[in-house]
């Protein structure tokens, strides 16, 4: 049995940069046709001279593979609208991060109030940038992504030309956001569509499933679940791949983060199979990306074939999800 995906797209990924990102770039070029990069290094992703040296590093990583890497800036209030004009072509999106809410978001933004957001969005929304978001408070862990459906809510409706992307939605309570606003996308992960909390620690604590949003309740992957098998226009999918070393996840102060980037396809299918509506995996892995964010990607098509393989323990000593399992299906080619 044969699956081919026309430009699959991954529109939330963590590239990293040195020497990570050289052991894990082509393995996202390898299986998709581009990605959204995202702009959290250290210091982050704040300038059009960074964009394009970032960008070059990919490149240079990924080598012949066909892949283009959708640059994106870290979100900063003091961005006028010149400048956001002067680096329109050079970005897809801007990555908005509450500060201190995630991996390297220390420099992210304090008071998101609209007022004080005003300028930047404004900006934004008259020169056409999508606004992607990392949607958490700082609350209670396992209510933080609902707390911050009300700034989503008011962004959406002050800001009605301005495409917002809820961030690897977790909660039910989101997908029905979704609904209330035309312009509020989302993305899911592979993991959220996998695993509930329980996966994660409700027996030995699994530290290679723990990221930011925390999984949820088995309603809340139920919801995802509904829309990413509908292949629903509202959503598309995002990996959130967040490679850190092993001792690194495997430590008394774990980072958050899933790598997924080398299983992903393969679990999407197989996840889809099982649900009976493999032929919806096209719209929710790279339809609906093109048609949101309005992006013709490279022509290419990977096919992937029903063969169980055995997921490597570590890719470059960084631990996939999956690792040690068997999948269903495996990644044949790329033309």
């Amino acid at each position: 049995m044969e699956l081919r995906l026309r430009a699959p797209l991954d529109m939330h990924l963590h590239l990293r940069d040195g020497e990570m990102l050289r052991s894990v770039a082509p393995l996202s070029a390898r299986d998709f046709a581009g990605g959204l990069i995202m702009p959290n290094l250290v210091p982050p992703v704040t300038t059009g001279e960074m964009v394009r040296e970032y960008r070059a590093s990919i490149e240079e990583a990924i080598g012949e593979e066909k892949f283009r890497p959708y640059m994106t800036l870290f979100f900063q209030e003091e961005y006028s609208y010149d400048f956001l004009k002067e680096v329109r072509e050079e970005i897809l999106a801007i990555k908005l991060y509450p500060a201190g809410i995630t991996t390297n978001s220390e420099g992210g933004i304090a008071d998101l109030s609209v007022e004080r957001l005003a300028p930047v969005l404004e900006a934004m929304s008259a020169l056409g940038i999508p606004l992607s978001v990392h949607g958490e408070t700082d609350g209670f862990v396992m209510d933080r992504e609902a707390q911050f459906i009300p700034i989503y809510e008011k962004l959406a409706l002050r800001f009605p030309d301005l495409t917002i992307i809820m961030e690897h939605i977790t909660t039910k309570e989101a997908v029905e956001a979704l609904f209330r606003h035309e312009n509020l996308y989302a993305t899911i992960t592979l993991h959220h569509l996998s695993i509930t909390l329980d996966d994660l620690a409700g027996g030995l604590l699994r530290p290679h499933l723990f990221c930011k949003p925390i999984a949820k309740r088995p309603e809340d992957r139920t919801a995802l679940r509904k829309m990413a098998f509908l292949g629903h226009e509202k959503v598309m999918f995002g990996s959130d791949s967040a490679p850190h070393p092993r001792e690194k996840k495997e430590a008394s102060h774990c980072a958050a983060g899933v790598f997924t980037a080398p299983v992903a396809l393969p679990a999407l299918a197989q996840l889809f199979e099982g649900a009976g509506v493999l032929e919806n995996l096209q719209k929710f892995v790279s339809d609906n990306a093109r048609r949101i964010y309005g992006i013709t990607p490279p022509d290419k098509e990977v096919l992937l074939v029903k063969e169980k393989w055995r997921v490597p323990e570590s890719y470059g000593g960084v631990v996939p999800m999956f690792a040690g399992e068997e999948l269903e299906w495996r990644v044949e080619s790329a033309l």
